[in-house]
């Protein structure tokens, strides 16, 4: 069998970046590509890409930017012909750095922007790396013996606990938890347009949990501190969940813990 490839967006820090260190030192035969918007910019990850030569690939992509997206998609085909696992990682609280905390904060530009990054990014990089996904060998999960019921590759898209409609009982961050509960109707229609097809697709939202992350470090005051996680400890989290993934499990939203979150 091909090597399993794991496909990270949003590679530069935080959780995408420990995303490409778990796989790197947990799977050892798995090639990664991680891509970002500005390389050059981009130490760590350079610095990894050094420490792994010939499984670490870095590329250029914007996910705003389609364009980019459809150019990485036909360039990970030349090299890798397919992708095992694509993790939708990057994200934004709101342009300002800070959450609405009330009406008076919301803006058309600031709901358009975290929705361009959080919601759409990842549902076009579906579009362009589903067939790729197609052509994955089914390296990450967990595969049945029944062959109608395996799967190709994975989509992860990294969602949060405020984007649950259903356990929304504070209400602010108008932009963010609107940005998320709307990634995960987009994981779910995924999950049933991917489930259909053949080969098969596994499409699930993961929650992180609070991570100590640029995105998160202005609100940890109100965190307790056993609630407050590393990235490793994080995705180490979220990849148990990920290994254990099959197509009876596909179209939900998961915790950190493997707990079911309510949409």
């Amino acid at each position: 069998m091909a090597a399993p490839v794991a496909l990270i967006q949003g590679a530069s820090r935080g959780l995408g970046l420990e995303f490409c260190r778990h796989v790197l030192r947990n799977k050892p035969l798995a090639a990664v590509i991680a891509t970002c918007r500005n390389p050059d910019r981009a130490a760590e990850l350079r610095g990894l890409a050094g420490d792994h030569p010939g499984r670490l690939t870095v590329l250029r992509l914007d996910v705003n930017r389609e364009e980019d997206v459809c150019a990485a998609a036909e360039r990970v085909k030349e090299t890798f012909g397919g992708v095992d696992l694509l993790v939708n990682s990057s994200a934004v609280l709101h342009p300002s750095g800070k959450g609405e905390t009330s009406l008076r904060d919301v803006s058309a530009q600031g709901l358009i922007s975290t929705l361009m990054t959080n919601t759409v990014g990842p549902l076009v990089m579906a579009k362009h790396f589903a067939p790729l996904l197609h052509q994955g060998g089914g390296g990450f999960g967990q595969q049945p013996v029944e062959k109608h019921k395996q799967h190709s590759g994975i989509i992860v898209n990294i969602t949060a606990k405020v984007g649950s409609i259903g356990d929304n009982g504070l209400g602010g961050w108008y932009s963010y938890r609107m940005s998320k509960a709307a990634l995960n109707m987009a994981t779910r229609n995924l999950s049933i347009e991917l489930g259909r097809s053949r080969p098969k697709v596994v499409c699930v939202s993961l929650h992180p949990g609070t991570v100590n992350t640029d995105l998160s470090r202005p609100y940890h005051r109100n965190v307790p501190k056993d609630q407050l996680f590393s990235t490793e400890r994080s995705v180490k989290c979220l990849m148990s969940i990920i290994d254990a993934l099959n197509m009876e499990k596909t179209g939900k939203a998961y915790s950190w813990d493997g707990t079911v979150l309510p949409w």
